[in-house]
C-alpha cells in the first residue's frame, strides 16, 4: 500500500539549504494567513447581512479545520513511535485491502528496526503519511459537499419564491375564502393525492417516483404554508414561509457542515472493513444511495397522508384545506432523524469520492484501488448523481416538510425578535432625546413662573361664579329663582374656576423613570416580526 513512500529519507533539515526551507516555510505562511483572513472577511459579511445561521455553521466549518489540524499535529509528533511499534508479520498479513505475495513486507524493509527483529511496523511512516494526506482530503470535500448542498437547494427554492407572492393577491385570496364551502374531494390538494397514491400498497411506488418528478408543486406548498400558519400563527398573519424556510435550512446547514463523532465512526468502520475481496468500498458506496431513496420517500408519503387525512376528516369542508402539522407522520415520531440521514448521506458520498481522489493522486495506490477501472467509474458517476439528487431534490423537500412536525423552531423567532427589539432600542433613544429637551423646557418654563403665594388669585367675592350666585340669589328681583342643581353645572360650564397648582420640579432620578417609562409608547413595526423584509 505505501510501497512509494517506505525508503529513508535521502537527507536531513541540516543538509537542506536554508533558503529552501525559508521558501517552504513562509509559502506555508503566506497561504494560511490569507486563508484566515478569508474566512473573517467572510464571516464579517455573515455578520453584516444577519446571517446568523450562516455565521454559526463558517465556525463550524473553522472548528472543523481546527479538527484536522489537530490531527494532522498529533500525527507528525508520534510518527516515529508508531512506527517503532513492532507486530509479528502473521498479524501484519490480516485484513489488507491488497493482496500481497507472502513475506513480501518483511524482505522489502529488511533493514528498518522492526525488520531486525524478526517482524514489521505497525504502520510505517509512508502510511502515516498518507493517512495524514486521506483526512485533509476528506475534510476539504466534506465542506465542499455541504456547501453545495446548500447552494442548489437554494437554486430550487428560488421557484417558491413565485408562489409565496401569489398569496397576497386578490386571486389568492378569492379562491381560499374561509365563507366558501367545497366538497373535500375536488380540492386540487386532495385530487392530486387520490387515485393510485391512496392504495395502501401501491403509494410507496407513487411516493417513490414522484420524488423523481415534480416532487413539490404549487398547491403542495400553499396547503403545507396555510397548514403551518393555521397550526403557529394566526390565521390573517402576514407571513413570509418562504423566508422561514430558507431561514430554517440555514439553522439546518449548520448541523451539515460538520462531521459529528457518529461520522468519524462511519469513516474509522469503513476503512476497518476495507478488506481485500469481499469489496466492501464497492457494496458500501450504494448505502447513501438506498438511505437517500427512503428519505425521499417517506417525505413524499407524509404528503400524501397528510392528504387522506383531510379526507377522512370531513367530506365538505368550509375555505381551503387544512393540513394539521404532527410528529406521527415522521419516522419514530422524530423529524429531527430525516436530518440524520441526509447528513450520512452526504458525508458517505464525500468519503467515496474523497477516497477516490486521494488513492488516484497517490502514487502507489491506483494499482491497488482501481484493478477495475470501469467499476470506479460507476461509483464516481453514481456519486456525483446521488449529490445532485440530494441538494436538488431531497434537501429542498426536507425543508418544506419538516415544518409539519408539531413544533416550530424558536431560535430562528429569536432572531427575528431580537432585530425588532434593536429597533425598538433605536426608536426609544430618538424618543429619549425629544423627551430629554421637553423636560428641560418645561423646568425653564417653571422657573420663571412666581410661586403660588405671591400669585394674584381672584378672591371669592370677585369669583365669576360667585357674583353670578349673588346675583341669582337676590331677594328683591322678581324675576329670581332658587337656584337649581341644574342652574349651577350650566354656571360652572360657562365660568370654569381656575385653580392654581403649584410647579412640582423633578428630582433626576424621577426624572429618568419618567422618560425612561414614556420611551416604552415608541411603537414597534409589525413588520418586524413577519419575515417580509431583511
Amino acid at each position: 500500500m505505501a510501497e512509494d513512500y517506505e525508503y529513508p529519507p535521502a537527507r536531513t533539515l541540516p543538509e537542506t539549504p536554508s533558503w529552501a526551507v525559508a521558501l517552504v516555510f513562509a509559502v506555508m505562511i503566506i497561504v494560511s494567513v490569507l486563508l484566515e483572513h478569508a474566512l473573517h472577511k467572510l464571516g464579517h459579511w455573515f455578520h453584516k447581512r444577519h446571517k446568523n445561521a450562516l455565521a454559526e455553521a463558517l465556525e463550524k466549518i473553522k472548528a472543523e479545520l481546527m479538527l484536522v489540524g489537530f490531527i494532522s499535529l498529533l500525527l507528525a509528533v508520534t510518527q516515529d513511535p508508531i512506527s517503532g511499534i513492532c507486530i509479528s508479520e502473521k498479524a501484519a498479513s490480516i485484513m489488507r485491502p491488497c493482496s500481497l505475495p507472502p513475506g513480501s513486507v518483511k524482505s522489502k524493509y529488511k533493514d528498518y528496526y522492526c525488520a531486525k527483529k524478526g517482524k514489521v511496523s505497525l504502520m510505517s511512516t509512508g502510511s502515516l503519511h498518507q493517512l495524514h494526506i486521506f483526512i485533509f482530503v476528506l475534510a476539504v470535500f466534506h465542506v465542499t459537499y455541504s456547501v453545495i448542498i446548500m447552494a442548489l437547494s437554494r437554486l430550487k427554492m428560488r421557484t417558491w419564491k413565485k408562489w409565496e407572492t401569489e398569496t397576497a393577491s386578490l386571486e389568492y385570496q378569492f379562491a381560499n375564502d374561509p365563507a366558501r364551502f367545497r366538497f373535500t374531494h375536488q380540492t386540487s390538494f386532495v385530487k392530486r393525492h387520490l387515485g393510485l397514491s391512496s392504495t395502501p400498497g401501491i403509494r410507496w411506488v407513487v411516493a417513490f417516483f414522484r420524488q423523481f418528478f415534480r416532487s413539490v408543486t404549487k398547491v403542495d406548498y400553499l396547503t403545507l404554508r396555510a397548514g403551518f400558519i393555521n397550526a403557529h400563527l394566526s390565521h390573517n398573519s402576514k407571513f413570509d414561509f418562504h423566508k422561514y424556510i430558507k431561514r430554517s435550512m440555514e439553522d439546518d446547514f449548520k448541523v451539515v457542515v460538520g462531521i459529528s463523532l457518529p461520522l468519524w465512526c462511519v469513516a474509522i468502520l469503513t476503512l476497518f472493513l476495507d478488506i481485500d475481496g469481499i469489496g466492501t468500498l464497492t457494496w458500501i458506496s450504494f448505502i447513501p444511495l438506498v438511505i437517500l431513496l427512503c428519505v425521499g420517500t417517506k417525505l413524499e408519503m407524509i404528503i400524501m397522508e397528510m392528504a387522506l387525512e383531510i379526507q377522512d376528516r370531513a367530506s365538505v369542508i368550509k375555505g381551503a384545506p387544512v393540513v394539521e402539522p404532527s410528529n406521527k407522520f415522521f419516522w419514530f415520531h422524530r423529524p429531527d432523524w430525516v436530518l440524520f440521514f441526509i447528513h450520512l448521506t452526504l458525508f458517505q458520498n464525500a468519503f467515496q469520492m474523497a477516497h477516490f481522489v486521494w488513492t488516484v493522486a497517490t502514487p502507489g495506490l491506483k494499482k491497488c484501488f482501481h484493478m477495475h477501472i470501469g467499476l470506479s467509474i460507476m461509483k464516481v458517476v453514481l456519486g456525483l448523481a446521488l449529490q445532485f439528487l440530494c441538494s436538488y431534490i431531497t434537501f429542498p423537500l426536507y425543508a418544506l416538510v419538516t415544518q409539519m412536525g408539531s413544533n416550530m423552531k424558536r431560535s430562528i423567532f429569536d432572531e427575528q425578535t431580537a432585530k425588532a427589539l434593536t429597533n425598538w432600542r433605536n426608536t426609544a433613544k430618538e424618543k429619549k432625546k425629544v423627551r430629554d429637551t421637553d423636560m428641560l423646557m418645561a423646568q425653564m418654563i417653571g422657573d420663571a413662573t412666581p410661586s403660588r403665594g405671591t400669585s394674584p388669585m381672584p378672591s371669592r367675592g370677585s369669583s365669576p361664579v360667585h357674583l353670578l350666585h349673588k346675583g341669582m340669589g337676590r331677594s328683591d328681583d322678581p324675576q329670581s329663582a332658587p337656584t337649581s342643581p341644574r342652574t349651577m353645572e350650566e354656571a360652572r360650564d360657562m365660568y370654569p374656576v381656575v385653580v392654581a397648582h403649584p410647579v412640582h420640579r423633578l428630582n433626576p432620578a424621577d426624572r429618568r423613570r419618567s422618560v425612561s417609562s414614556s420611551a416604552l409608547d415608541a411603537d414597534i413595526p409589525s413588520a418586524d416580526f413577519s419575515f417580509s423584509q431583511g
